[in-house]
């Protein structure tokens, strides 16, 4: 054995490796590409495969070629797989803006409910508060000599006349549609339509039709407060109204300090009211109305643009800081007012105002409860579809 192994290493040496690779890539054997692919991927070399190196590179590459091969290509696929998910997860998740928007409704809810709970504490400290004060001698004597209401003048007649129920119904009516239509001017920002009057001359005058549903509203209510003003004079009927004594004040205390303790004074709507009632009524009646009106016409197209010395006497500033306030104004006593009306007898309440009788029955429900459906009808059909025809009959109505 010693001598066949002595006599092949002393054998001539064949053709060089690569006169051999050449041959076997001619003869089609193995590709010369995918010898030095496999050569260069391939695990550590057999036996012999050192001893044949064209066997070597005509062998089938190992199954460990591929997976190193994978092994060493996957990081360079990493990047380019997180740069496909990065915008995806970007997407996905809410942004600055987005997450403010979320916030905003609610931090408005907690400051809502924050607010009541504040409102309702404070409500019951003053409750307490004053159900311990009217127990002083003072407050007592103060009550006894004071009870909440003055005496009418002489001759002043007793209930209300059909003429008080319609007026009272027309004025509710209007006031809640103006303030709805307030509010839509105040907040809109782009009008679903427009109104030109008919005298209009190159689109001077041109508002949106719901500064004109606005308008038309406080013609109407102005009508019917001229009417009833002068109802009010003419029939003797102011004498409930307008206070005619200063001792209207210290009873308008008395009155309100006994609603706040919840011992509520007691009254009949019917014959007087009590005094803190008719100083509110004589607020909004002769004050709170003329301002709203004259702050209203001053920021209306009907007044004067070219009067300089009007318009520098007053000033449309001076006009938007007061009309707000008093349709708030509006607002909380229609709520305190329906409040009340509820809380003190519903009722006999209701049947002094539209049964025109001082009576516990439900006619004065019934009818309360039909002028409240009309109204909450005329809330519904406000709308630029429904006004759009009525303002056409006094102008024209346009899109743009």
């Amino acid at each position: 054995v010693a001598g066949q192994e002595n006599r092949r290493h002393d054998a001539p040496a064949g053709p060089d490796l690569d006169t051999r690779l050449k041959a076997a890539g001619r003869s089609g054997r193995v590709e010369p590409e995918t010898a030095v692919v496999v050569a260069s991927d391939a695990a550590p070399e057999s036996p012999v495969a050192a001893e044949n190196p064209v066997v070597a590179a005509s062998q089938p590459a190992s199954s460990e070629a591929p997976r190193k091969h994978a092994e060493v290509s996957a990081p360079e696929e990493a990047p380019a797989q997180q740069e496909t998910e990065a915008p995806a997860r970007a997407a996905m998740e809410p942004g600055p803006a987005e997450e403010a928007k979320a916030r905003k409704p609610r931090s408005r809810t907690t400051k809502l409910l924050l607010g009541a709970l504040g409102l309702l504490v404070v409500a019951l400290a003053a409750v307490f508060f004053t159900r311990w004060l009217v127990t002083l001698g003072f407050m007592q004597d103060f009550l006894q000599a004071y009870p909440g209401e003055t005496p009418l003048p002489a001759g002043t007649e007793q209930g209300f006349p059909a003429w008080v129920q319609w007026q009272h119904f027309f004025n509710f009516f209007l006031i809640v549609l103006i303030i709805r239509s307030g509010l839509q001017v105040r907040s809109q920002t782009r009008p679903p339509g427009y109104w030109t009057p008919r005298w209009s001359k190159g689109g001077d005058g041109k508002i949106s039709i719901n500064l004109w549903f606005h308008q038309a509203l406080d013609i109407l209510w102005l009508l019917n407060g001229v009417v009833f003003v002068v109802l009010l004079f003419v029939t003797g009927h102011w004498a409930r109204l307008v206070p005619t004594t200063w001792e209207v004040f210290p009873n308008a205390l008395s009155a309100f300090i006994q609603y706040v303790s919840l011992d509520w004074p007691t009254e009949n709507g019917w014959v007087n009211y009590n005094s803190l009632q008719m100083l509110a009524y004589f607020v909004t009646i002769f004050i709170a109305a003329p301002l709203a009106a004259i702050s209203g016409a001053r920021m209306s197209g009907i007044w004067p643009k070219d009067a300089k010395a009007l318009n520098r006497a007053y000033p449309l500033e001076w006009a938007r800081a007061v009309h707000f306030p008093v349709m708030l104004y509006f607002v909380v006593f229609i709520i305190g007012h329906v409040a009340l009306v509820f809380a003190t007898g519903a009722l006999r309440n209701l049947n002094h105002m539209y049964g025109g009788q001082d009576a516990v029955n439900w006619a004065g429900f019934w009818i309360f409860l039909v002028s409240l459906l009309l109204v909450i009808g005329a809330w519904i059909a406000a709308r630029p579809i429904v006004l759009a025809p009525v303002a056409g009959l006094f102008g024209k109505v346009s899109s743009r």
